[in-house]
């Protein structure tokens, strides 16, 4: 331990004894009092009431500090040399952590994990991760270790603006990339294991997947039910008949794109818009990132749907048609709107407000059906998922329900976008969005065109 910090845990000891002292005066004064309870040093909700709070995060803090740091990995090295040579940088991941509140349900990440109080600890747990696969475990964070590490941080002021900077996002690309390639490397498949709590085959998961073996291409009479890697189990494929095409010679029905469930159903939508506000309108130009077809759908009609990490990610054509253009389009990673405040699984309540920010697959098709015409599809990434990747071209003609492309290594969104002029009865099985969280099947209908 440092000598500096030797003499600023001291100064902070004798701070504690003091106030201690001045407790046990108080209470010495009140005769006829038995218990007491915690006394408030501090107003607002931003610092802890209790005595006990500072103390426990005290400890953790100097337990922190004093761990013996692993070396970084070039890529984590790289985003501490961007951190620590930009000061509004430095500024920014400093204070993003000290936002996040003190009191009692901010001592734990959403995982349950303590909360790290600190970028230098993030950087090292971000090294530790990049070289493992991520386990089970039953909160919404599922499959997002680095995103439960910054959970609050990404809610806070700071973090808000930090995770939208260009340079922050093209080092985190580096780094998720990297970590990619190590979930696609036989290593990866470690957590495919039957641990009762964290194995992806185990007790938990299977309670979470009760139908896994039965709807998914797998053998569990092989070593790790037959996958090759992490990303081979996370790309999973359905069983041939799972998933049936709703209404396959029908043109006017339009089939669910990704095994998800509905957020949100919004009609009439603008061009440009406010996206960033509580309500998290549509902004098409930002969503579309300006392209020259964006000012044929304003006025029109958006589906969002949400997929967690436990869902199906390939992608599959809503209607029959053929493929006008595909586009990578970068962004961020870990944004989240400021209006949300702190979302235990975040950024799962900013979804409207990533769709313009995140990075995101846009594909524009002429659907048969001059009904329906040119529509578009967005899959936007969230958190880990650093990969998009396309299966079609420009120019392919492609049916209904066939594959389109797929989603890597975490939980993610997309919207279904149609023009002002397609008519649509939607059906979303019942559900309110934003309400409910069961999944409507992939290829299943999801709307039917109406004159």
């Amino acid at each position: 331990m440092s000598r500096r910090l030797k003499v600023l845990l001291v100064l902070l000891c004798a701070a504690l004894l003091l106030l201690s002292a001045f407790g046990c005066s108080a209470q010495q004064q009140s005769s006829t009092q038995t218990t007491q309870a915690p006394v408030p040093y501090q107003v607002g909700p931003w610092q802890p009431s209790d005595q006990m709070v500072l103390n426990q995060w005290m400890d953790a803090r100097v337990g922190e500090t004093s761990a013996q740091p692993q070396p970084l990995v070039p890529v984590v090295q790289e985003f501490k040399n961007l951190i620590e040579s930009d000061p509004e940088l430095l500024m920014l991941f400093t204070q993003m952590f000290e936002q996040v509140p003190s009191t009692p349900e901010y001592q734990k990440d959403p995982t349950g994990q303590p909360q790290i109080r600190d970028y230098r600890v993030m950087l090292q747990l971000i090294n530790q991760i990049i070289t493992t696969a991520p386990e089970f475990n039953k909160t919404g964070l599922v499959g997002f270790p680095i995103n439960a590490i910054i959970n609050w941080p990404m809610g806070t002021q700071a973090g808000t603006t930090a995770f939208l900077n260009p340079r922050v996002n093209s080092q985190l690309k580096k780094i998720l990339d990297q970590w990619g390639e190590f979930l696609k490397a036989p290593e990866s498949r470690s957590v495919l294991n039957d641990d009762p709590e964290t194995g992806w085959f185990g007790r938990d998961a299977k309670a979470a997947m009760p139908t896994f073996v039965d709807d998914f291409q797998c053998d569990p009479k092989q070593p790790y039910y037959g996958f090759t890697s992490w990303d081979d189990f996370f790309t999973r494929q359905f069983r041939e008949g799972r998933r049936p095409v709703a209404s396959p010679t029908d043109d006017a029905v339009i089939a669910n794109s990704c095994e998800s469930a509905p957020y949100r159903l919004a009609t009439d939508v603008k061009g440009s818009d406010t996206f960033w506000i509580k309500s998290q309108p549509y902004s098409l130009y930002h969503m579309m990132a300006g392209d020259p077809l964006t000012e044929q759908f304003v006025g029109g009609t958006v589906y969002q749907a949400f997929l967690s990490a436990l869902s199906y990610h390939r992608w599959h054509s809503p209607v029959s048609g053929r493929i006008v253009k595909t586009q990578l389009i970068d962004g961020s990673y870990y944004a989240e709107a400021l209006s949300e405040g702190f979302d235990p699984a975040g950024p799962n309540e900013s979804q409207g407000y990533i769709t313009p920010v995140a990075s995101r697959a846009l594909i524009f098709i002429e659907a048969d059906n001059p009904d329906i015409g040119l529509m578009a599809v967005l899959y936007v990434g969230m958190a880990e998922v650093s990969s998009t990747e396309f299966t079609v071209s420009a120019g392919q003609h492609v049916n209904k329900g066939d594959q389109l492309g797929m989603f890597h290594f975490g939980g993610s969104t997309h919207c279904l976008i149609f023009r002002p002029q397609t008519k649509l009865e939607f059906d979303l099985h019942g559900q309110t969005p934003g309400l409910d969280s069961t999944n409507i099947p992939v290829r299943s209908k999801i709307a039917t065109v109406t004159k």
